[in-house]
């Protein structure tokens, strides 16, 4: 939408981009736009708002956007192995903020350590433990990137859960172990649970099982081969219906519960977790929607940008919001892919990449930060001569 500013002066701009993976937080992204409309704007009023969709810079965003803290913890990795961890507290003190992959993240294991039968997410439970532990009763949760299809059962047990097999012993963690469940035990599970709100900050709506469930969908870039990920959709085919008979639940086709290979499923079974949408969630944690009436334009973007940023990433949704009242949006990206001009009929007004020639990807993230400068300084003095806007 085209509109006129009497005054730069006057003029109000909210950047609210997500991280560019591997280069800069989305904090750090939304310095380096404003530094470069600064030096174009001089006297336009820019507020900052770190963005994320429930991936990848979740913590890190919520923390900056609300004052919180970071705080550290031991946990077992995918493979039981203790790492450095680390989860998000709000500045209120009240959420705790929580990226699975922090714990059980497919960037923890090594390639040729992939192997979806034997990893777990029992440190995604540690890291839900160690949020009780601080007194938070609402654990907003992102899901993406996970090493594991374990349906959960890692989680569950590091929270006091049991998974016996026919003679009552515990079964080995993994995907590859869930068909030898037979009873599973929730008595020993952590009773703050019962007065925690979970939120599940997830944007897929894969099924747990079937052709588009956890183990055929993702079990091939976690390790999986075609018989490992068929029998791993077995096992938790079972599962699933040993949860609808002995806890009452029916999580098999619930949208979401396939993802991070079934956490989702878990998450609801064990924890009365509830999904919702990512970029919603957050935006309504620090107020997006306020911060977007208050701007006279809205300044967006992420790494990379094409076809797939609608299915639920966080410039799709900025746009979104911004389009709810009538505010111009530019987005602005590391790279721009397949696709991506259809965008422009979802809300976008300006889609520019950074890059001001051809280089290496290596090259490009090294010089994000002087990049997303020189492509805000571009975006003010668009503004300025009013070919933008």
């Amino acid at each position: 939408m085209l509109f006129l500013i009497t005054s730069f002066c006057l003029m109000k701009i909210l950047i609210a981009p997500d991280s560019f993976k591997d280069a800069l937080s989305a904090l750090e992204v939304a310095d380096s736009l404003g530094k470069g409309l600064r030096k174009a704007l001089p006297d336009a009023q820019i507020r900052i708002v770190p963005m994320a969709d429930g991936g990848e810079g979740t913590v890190e965003s919520l923390i900056d956007a609300t004052g919180g803290r970071l705080v550290g913890v031991r946990v077992r990795d995918p493979l039981m192995r203790e790492v450095e961890s680390s989860f998000g507290i709000s500045g209120d003190g009240e959420m705790a903020v929580i990226e699975m992959a922090a714990a059980s993240g497919l960037q923890l294991i090594g390639t040729e350590e992939r192997n979806p039968w034997i990893t777990t997410t029992f440190g995604t439970g540690e890291l839900i433990r160690a949020a009780l532990d601080h007194g938070c009763r609402t654990i907003l949760l992102g899901i993406g990137g996970s090493a594991t299809n374990d349906g959960g059962t890692g989680m569950a047990e590091a929270l006091g859960a049991r998974f016996l097999d026919a003679g009552g012993n515990p079964v080995a963690p993994g995907g590859g172990a869930l068909g030898g469940i037979s009873r599973i035990d929730v008595s020993g599970l952590d009773r703050r649970i019962i007065n925690t709100r979970v939120l599940v900050a997830c944007d897929v709506t894969n099924p747990l099982t079937g052709p588009e469930g956890a183990s055929r969908v993702y079990g091939p870039q976690k390790g999986a081969d075609e018989t490992m990920a068929g029998k791993l959709d077995e096992n938790l085919a079972g599962f699933a219906a040993l949860i609808r008979d002995r806890l009452g639940k029916e999580v098999d086709r619930v949208p979401g519960a396939g993802a991070a290979g079934g956490l989702g499923a878990g998450l609801i079974a064990f924890l009365g977790a509830r999904l919702i949408e990512g970029v919603p969630a957050i935006a309504e944690r620090i107020g997006l929607e306020e911060k977007v009436k208050w701007a006279d334009l809205v300044i967006t973007g992420e790494g990379s940008m094409d076809f797939q940023t609608r299915f639920g990433k966080t410039p799709f949704g900025v746009a979104r919001i911004a389009k709810a009242h009538d505010k111009p949006v530019i987005a602005v990206a590391g790279s721009l892919g397949e696709g991506y001009d259809r965008l422009y009929d979802e809300g976008f007004d300006a889609i520019v990449s950074i890059l001001d020639s051809p280089m290496t990807m290596e090259r490009a993230i090294a010089a994000t930060a002087p990049l997303l400068e020189q492509c805000g300084r571009m975006i003010g003095n668009l503004l300025k001569t009013g070919k933008m806007i």
